[in-house]
């Protein structure tokens, strides 16, 4: 004997609206116009031939057979969203494809990459590089690592670090024609820009240094480039504090003074709301979190 079983899309908004008593919320819950909601409750009543609502001063209540009816099945869907769980975790074998500035996963995700390795090796990592975010994921990306102030729609957002910018430079500047003891010495030294070149004229005025200087000087267009041209000797860089990390832990680069230069942006690890807590996009999600915790400790 069949069974007799509802539409599931008039289940999902009758459990919905019985959840929030409301046919607006269950409408924003579902993605749907409430109008839509209110026909496919309409659909169960003619399905079960009764009447699952009622309203009394404006208010939407359930009526005897609707409470019987939503306290049946509401265990039957918290269920189905478990079921549905654990097959999502076992399923996340695969391949993941994380979109980052080529900067940052050449100086901070790639060197970490072995360890995720070692840790989900049924999940391969798929790196895809671009050179700006615009605050939204393409169907191919399943998280991203953005540079900016944090403010992005309909996105679940983490903040991996604050950034400050230090100055940079190889150890055989520090003792070369021309010694670097403070930050007035940069008025003699060759300054390393990127493409927006804002960083050192920043800095020139947090520091009092009355100078035109941060103007003039090479420009790269990705970071990576300017810390390796610091390492060959070839001027100062003003480098992101993480960016930065391999080569003044390998002492290729050294830090000549201590002013820094806070920065109004970060770092943030980014992914679809709706996909956040799943299989693989959780797998790799909790495990970058954690690395960047580490190193914010170490800081």
């Amino acid at each position: 004997m069949a069974r007799r079983i509802p539409p599931l899309n008039s289940l999902k908004a009758f459990e919905a609206a019985a959840r929030y008593l409301s046919f607006t919320k269950a409408s924003e819950e579902l993605f749907v116009t409430q109008a839509a909601v209110s026909h496919q409750i309409k659909t169960l009543e003619d399905f079960l031939g009764v009447k699952l609502f009622k309203r009394r001063n404006r208010n939407l209540l359930l009526t005897e057979e609707g409470q019987s009816y939503f306290y049946d099945i509401k265990d039957v869907f918290a269920s189905l969203s478990d079921a549905t769980d654990k097959v999502l975790e076992r399923g996340a074998k695969g391949s993941i494809t994380v979109s980052l500035q080529p900067s940052f996963a050449i100086q901070w995700l790639v060197p970490k990459l072995a360890k995720f390795n070692d840790l989900e090796p049924d999940i391969d990592v798929r790196i895809k590089a671009v050179d700006a975010n615009d605050g939204s994921l393409t169907d191919d990306v399943d998280v991203a690592i953005y540079y900016g102030k944090g403010k992005w729609n309909d996105l679940r957002v983490d903040k991996l670090y604050q950034e400050y910018l230090i100055p940079v430079c190889s150890p055989m500047l520090l003792n070369s024609e021309k010694p670097i003891k403070s930050v007035f010495d940069l008025n003699n030294q060759t300054l390393l820009h990127d493409t927006s070149r804002k960083s050192w004229k920043n800095f020139f005025k947090e520091n009092n240094i009355d100078s035109t200087r941060y103007n003039q000087g090479p420009i790269f267009s990705h970071s990576s480039m300017v810390l390796q041209a610091a390492v060959y000797g070839q001027g100062i860089a003003l480098a992101n504090n993480i960016l930065a990390k391999p080569e003044l832990e390998t002492k290729r680069l050294v830090v000549p003074f201590s002013e820094k230069l806070m920065s109004k942006n970060s770092y943030y690890l980014v992914s679809s709301e709706k996909n956040a807590d799943f299989g693989k996009i959780s797998a790799f999600r909790k495990w970058i979190l954690e690395e960047a915790m580490i190193d914010n400790q170490q800081m």
